[in-house]
């Protein structure tokens, strides 16, 4: 009778540790969803000079992409957003996440720019402000600016077609 407590306890926890195991990584909900996408001022990564903000998003549907150069994954995604890119049914903005200005201005040539513009992010505060567990995430931000959608890791076209294009549209009130 002692060891039933614990007994229980550990089967309890046995339970919801294996139950975690079976669950898709990618689905990790965020607090984000739904509320304001948190507000930043970053250097454009071709125009230091120039910023780019949320703030200056607003009224329009737009996709944040969170990559860097040295991302493996980053790479894998990349045909995925410069085909979505050429087919102008949401404009994608990059977030260059702890990377060298001039390492991801060379990927981006040795690779194609799928984004409207690029701000870096070279120290990651911005990142962890979005709350990024790692390269490459995106994000979906609506005209309001608020965050509709995050896809953790790799952008997949199933994602982009079962999820991400079908809440553009909506929120784009039934339109491309």
């Amino acid at each position: 009778m002692k060891f039933a407590v614990p007994l229980i306890l550990f089967a309890s926890l046995v339970g919801f540790l294996g139950a975690g195991l079976w669950r898709d990584p990618h689905l990790v909900p965020s607090p984000l969803i739904d509320r304001p996408a948190p507000s930043f001022r970053l250097a454009r990564l071709d125009e230091p000079r120039q910023t780019l903000s949320p703030e200056d998003l607003r009224g329009k549907v737009w996709l944040l992409n969170t990559w860097a150069s040295w991302c493996v994954s980053c790479r894998q995604e990349h045909p995925l957003l410069l085909a979505l890119a050429r087919t102008g049914v949401v404009p994608i903005y990059g977030l260059n996440y702890k990377d060298e200005r001039a390492d991801a201005l060379d990927w981006l040539n040795e690779m194609g720019n799928p984004y409207v513009a690029n701000v870096q992010d070279a120290d990651g505060r911005v990142g962890i402000d979005y709350g990024v567990y790692g390269v490459p995430e995106t994000y979906l931000i609506d005209k309001a600016g608020v965050i509709r959608y995050k896809q953790i890791g790799t952008l997949t076209l199933k994602a982009l077609e079962e999820k991400i294009l079908p809440m553009v549209r909506d929120l784009n009130g039934g339109n491309p």
